[in-house]
């Protein structure tokens, strides 16, 4: 018989230490953190490892720190920080609506949040850098929360019990059709804008790493740690949701007004961090669904999601960097692989559904 682990308790909060996961977790973080350093040390001029890691620590010599520190860092941070973001915001919704289909990107909040964003980049000239990055963020944020709030209401109706609310499946369908909707007003907003604006709007719709500095950071960072915050006061709430709607009920929760709460932190989330670098595909998608069969766990784990999520977009900003003869914008590879996996879980599906 398997003996139960007692949980650790500090004052009214508790929790059970599984050692399995918690390895896993620091082996995340630390392969993270190795491919952050290497996507500092690669460019024009290569760095070595070593150098990195001294003048991260506060070392190195005045030219040193300018190309690491100015230079290089904000690039690496972006990439960590769009892709922890994208992975939180996919464990969130699809733990919500108990669907791996139900990521940011598929139910249309990421090409919501790309039509404000276009539409400010196109109005300002395609600049999407300085203090016009704060207004595309703005816009991209809008656009996002708005474009969720429309879903949400349109999934509204009467549930299989009786109640009314929203269900996962029909959100799902409702947002796969607004983000083919959505596609077209992008498409749209590009042929009324002059050719160099839509050459930027188009360059930026990619996915690109390339523009990514300190004012494109700071509202995505922001962005991921308030959705940091909401999902960790939300734990409870979260992991009840993850056992369907009756036995959330049972157990005293708020089902309506806490998924609100999440999904608006999620959106909110995945908005900004698509303002930074532009729509990155199948990050949200597959980060949550690779960490539950890494940690063998009944929901889509938060924090694993999150250090996926980052290292898929480090990773790929690093091969769209080295392997091809001419370096690729990072939304190319993340689409050229998640395209695949994608196609990995409509196929599982189907043969679940006719076994």
């Amino acid at each position: 018989m398997r003996a139960v682990r007692p949980p650790l308790r500090a004052g009214r909060f508790s929790a059970v230490l599984r050692i399995r996961p918690l390895l896993i977790v620091i082996g995340l973080a630390a392969v993270l953190f190795g491919l952050f350093a290497l996507d500092i040390a690669v460019g024009e001029v290569r760095i070595p490892l070593g150098r990195v890691l001294d003048v991260l620590g506060g070392g190195g010599t005045r030219a040193q720190r300018f190309v690491i520190m100015d230079s290089r860092l904000p690039r690496a941070l972006t990439a960590v920080v769009v892709g922890a973001a994208l992975g939180l915001a996919g464990a969130v919704t699809q733990s919500i609506l108990h669907n791996p289909l139900a990521s940011p990107d598929l139910l249309g909040v990421t090409t919501g949040a790309s039509v404000g964003a276009v539409a400010v980049m196109v109005g300002t000239g395609g600049v999407a850098t300085g203090a016009a990055a704060l207004g595309v963020s703005a816009a991209a944020l809008a656009g996002g929360l708005l474009t969720a709030v429309l879903i949400y209401l349109l999934a509204w109706g009467r549930t299989a019990t009786g109640d009314t609310g929203v269900m996962g499946f029909r959100l799902v369908l409702i947002g796969i059709g607004v983000n083919a909707a959505l596609l077209s007003v992008v498409s749209w907003q590009l042929s009324r804008a002059t050719l160099t604006d839509a050459a930027h709007a188009q360059q930026w719709l990619t996915g690109s790493l390339n523009a990514a500095d300190r004012s494109t950071l700071i509202p995505a960072a922001a962005g991921l740690g308030v959705a940091l915050l909401v999902t960790a006061g939300s734990a409870r709430t979260l992991a009840a949701l993850r056992f369907g709607a009756d036995t959330t009920r049972v157990l005293g929760v708020r089902i309506q007004t806490q998924q609100a709460i999440l999904l608006a932190a999620a959106v909110g989330c995945a908005a900004l961090a698509t303002a930074a670098v532009g729509p990155l595909s199948f990050v949200g998608l597959a980060a949550p669904q690779i960490a539950r069969r890494l940690l063998r766990t009944p929901g889509e784990p938060v924090v694993a999601s999150a250090l996926i999520g980052a290292i898929a977009v480090v990773g790929a900003d690093l091969l769209a960097r080295t392997v091809f003869p001419v370096a690729l914008p990072v939304g190319v590879v993340t689409a050229a692989v998640g395209g695949p996996f994608l196609l990995y879980l409509l196929v599982r599906a189907n043969r679940k559904a006719t076994l």
